[in-house]
Parts: structure tokens; sequence; C-alpha cells
């Protein structure tokens, strides 16, 4: 008997976005094109229809992210996708979408800022804009692929941790992996871990949309199903309605980042590369300054360098314990990325500074090239 034949496919870092928006059960998408993130657009422009979802080009990037927060409502599995001055302008809806814990996946392919910046060229500059675009004490999660076959992962990811936990998700992705074609086995679709939101147990006159629960997520019922129940940005009671109780206010806002922060261990992920008790050299790096982080890691190691890796997948919740449990034995921490130190900041924090942390920027739209990192394992 032959084996059945796998679904191998070259295609685009967007290209696989949209894809995997597809596979993930997305229904709908609203979005602004811009460099560079317009192909994510222009293939669900065709492909939304054909799966029975709908596709709209809003009049701008504010609307957009308003449109998927109400498709979401309607119970329609939603994604915008953008770039820069989009995410920009996507910050105050998106903050809504946190208060009022509406699932929907943000994509950003980041491009070099700030302003208009370089639009055509790439950039690692939006990192601490995902986690703290928005005003206030809010809760967010944000996945970083490294490749075409990551990209198509993680949207899948970004989906299910949405639903799962009833937030938004941002991918945050990079001109580089956006453009970038690679060869990738799509997986058949009854392979594909499909979560979807948990929906009320109770008849519409019991249901309580922001109840305090075990899981620290409230069932979600869709409108139009017979449930009607108020959704505001302001803070609210289980009922939805505003409220200016400060203990209520209190209990609600630590439900909000609770659900998030306890389930890190769930929501984080990291790719450990070499990574053992004799190392001596750690990298660490996300997104397209990864992919050069690994190949001077091979470069060093057939040298013989003690070097290891460690790949951040997940950038928001951050992952401290993870990089503490990584650094183990070594003498120096490299932190490669394409902005001026951003992460290298927060591995700072995450190190208490034990061991010397080297940060190698850049921020003229071009790549760290493997020999600049190793450069830098290989100095004394």
């Amino acid at each position: 008997m032959s084996e059945p034949k796998k679904n191998i496919k070259m295609i685009q870092g967007n290209t696989a976005c949209a894809e995997a928006a597809i596979a993930a059960g997305c229904t709908f998408f609203a979005g602004y094109p811009i460099t560079p993130s317009t192909e994510i657009a222009e293939v669900l422009s065709y492909r939304l229809p054909m799966v029975g979802g709908n596709f709209i080009q809003m009049e701008d990037e504010i609307a957009s992210m308003g449109a998927i927060i109400g498709a979401s409502l309607g119970g329609a599995k939603a994604m915008t996708a953008t770039s820069g001055p989009g995410f920009s302008l996507k910050q105050e809806n998106l903050g809504f979408a946190a208060m009022a814990e509406i699932p929907c996946v943000v994509v950003n392919v980041q491009r070099g800022g700030p302003s208009t910046g370089l639009p055509t060229h790439v950039a690692q500059a939006d990192v601490m804009q995902a986690r703290w675009g928005t005003h206030g004490d809010h809760p967010i999660i944000a996945l970083c692929p490294t490749s075409v076959s990551d990209t198509y992962r993680l949207t899948l990811r970004a989906f299910n941790l949405s639903e799962k936990y009833r937030t938004p998700v941002i991918l945050l992705t990079d001109e580089l992996i956006g453009h970038l074609t690679e060869k990738i086995e799509l997986p058949e679709p009854g392979s594909i871990e499909i979560i979807n939101r948990q929906k009320p147990t109770v008849s519409p006159e019991k249901y309580l949309p922001y109840e305090s629960t075990a899981s620290l997520v409230p069932p979600m019922a869709n409108f139009g199903e017979g449930y009607r129940y108020h959704v505001t940005g302001l803070v609210h009671d289980e009922t939805g309605f505003p409220t200016n109780d400060s203990d209520k206010a209190a209990l609600m806002l630590a439900r909000l980042n609770d659900k998030i922060e306890k389930n890190r261990d769930d929501i984080v992920e990291v790719e450990e590369i070499h990574i053992d008790y004799e190392m001596e050299t750690l990298i660490i790096a996300y997104g397209s300054s990864a992919r050069s982080a690994n190949r001077a890691m091979i470069t060093a190691r057939e040298e013989g360098h003690k070097v290891g890796l460690l790949v951040l997948k997940t950038i928001w919740p951050f992952p401290e314990k993870e990089i503490q449990q990584a650094m183990r034995n070594a003498k120096k921490i490299i932190v490669p990325e394409l902005n001026l130190g951003q992460i290298a900041h927060e591995v700072e924090w995450a190190t208490n500074r034990r061991i010397p942390i080297i940060k190698l920027n850049r921020i003229n739209g071009e790549s760290i090239k493997p020999s600049e990192i190793h450069k830098v394992i290989t100095q004394g």
C-alpha cells in the first residue's frame, strides 16, 4: 500500500498565516492594506468566501479592529492584520477587547519605525507596544514565529489561545518572516487541534457573561443565540453592566489578569537548542533574528564553543522562568534583536543581571548577520 501524499507547498509567511487562519476556523477578516502585511488580506479576500466566511476592507485600522470585535461577539472567529502605524491605531479597541474579553487575533507584521519609518524593511521594535500599547493594567498574549511553518503553527495556536482564554492574541511576526518563502508541510484538517470558546450551560435568564468561575474564564454566549447581555469597556460586574464599586472593580480586574498569569505555563512556549549544563554562552532570540542566531550557534559549536540557543515563541507573558532555567551555568547571554534592546531589558530583569548580558542591536532595516553574532560568541 502506498503512503498517502503529503501536502507540501512552497508558500510565503503571510500566505501561511492566512491559510492557517482558515484552518483554525476563522470566518471573518476586517483590515486595511498596509505594507508588509497586505498579502494576508489579499489571500483571505478570496479564500474566506470559499469557506462561507466574510472579508471586508474597512476605511481604516480603527474600524477594522472594531469590526472584528463585533464579529467575534456574533460568534465568528475573527482576525485582522496590520503593521507599524496601523498597529498604533488599533490600540484603543485592542484595550476594549481585553476589557470586554472578546476573542480575536491581531497580526502585526513588524516594519521599521517610528511613524511611517521603513515600510518595506524588517524590524522588531513593536515588542513593548504589543505589551503596553493600550492603556491600563491589561493581560495580553503575543506569539512570535521564526519561519513560515512556525507562522502557520502559531497562527493556529493564536486562535486556540484566544478562544480558550477569551482574550485578544497578537501574532507578532516581521517583514522578513512575512515575505519569506519556504517549503512547509500543511497538516491534514483532521489532525489540527481546534479549540472553541466555552458556551454557557444555563438559560439566558440565568446567564452571567462575566461570572467568576474556577477557570477564571467565563463562558461566552454569542449574540443572536437568545442571550442578550451588556458589553462595555467600563469596569463592570458579573452582569456586564458598569460598576463603581471598588471591591467589584478589584475582583474583576484581578480575574482579568489572573486568567493569563495563572495559566502562563500553558501559554508560554520556548524552544531549547543545545541547552545543557556545559553551556557557557546562551543566546536568547526571537523572530527572524533567531534564524541568524541559530546559524551562528551551529558554526560556533563546530569550532568547539559551548553555546546554546533559547528561542522565544511566546513573548508575552514573558518567559522569565524558562530563561532562569536555561541560563544555568552560562557565563554570558547574547540578545540579538532588531531594536535598541527591548527584550534584552526584560532579560536583564529576569536574570537580575547575575551574568553579563550583551545586546546586539540593529535599527537600519537590515537583518543581523550570523557572522556578527558569531563574533560576539567567540569574543572572550
